[in-house]
């Protein structure tokens, strides 16, 4: 087995800040607001409070309620294994910086529906009558990963031309 990566721990440290600012605002939504109850903060944004019992874009959230421990176990399978690429990959920035996104986030959304059943949305955007699925930190984080590690692979690629 490959050696730990030296300072690896930081990518975690980065996933439990990912993890505390998801659940900190999820809780001042869930205090401040009774379910699809909003406020518009700008003439393209708004705070309201969604409840997702399925994944982006609320893909199988009418499955019955199988879907709520096949996330969560997607999410303990992601979390072993994304922890043992940070110890392996640690010393690669980009590339563990996005693991460590993807982490936090997919950590966040798995303790929602551990707690609740359902993942906490409450950003949302919109323009013209058009709006954006509402969404929160752990998905921006997730999202923001998966940027990083296309941006990785990319400059991994150029590099090998």
């Amino acid at each position: 087995m490959k050696a730990a990566a030296p300072n690896w721990w930081r990518w975690l440290l980065l996933a439990a800040i990912v993890l505390v600012l998801d659940q900190y605002t999820k809780l001042l939504i869930l205090d401040a607001f009774q379910l699809h109850e909003g406020k518009r903060v700008t003439s393209y944004f708004n705070l309201v409070r969604a409840h997702n019992t399925g994944a982006a874009f609320s893909f199988l959230a009418g499955a019955g309620g199988w879907q709520r421990w096949f996330f969560t176990a997607l999410a303990a399978t992601a979390t072993v294994v994304i922890t043992v690429m940070l110890r392996r990959h640690g010393s690669q920035t980009l590339f563990a910086c996005a693991l460590a996104l993807i982490l936090g986030g997919a950590i966040g959304n798995g303790v929602d529906r551990l707690w609740h059943g359902y993942v906490v949305d409450f950003l949302q955007f919109h323009w013209g009558g058009w709006a954006f699925p509402s969404f929160n930190i752990a998905d921006s984080a997730i999202t923001l990963g998966a940027i990083g590690l296309i941006l990785d692979e990319l400059r991994r690629v150029r590099a090998t031309k």
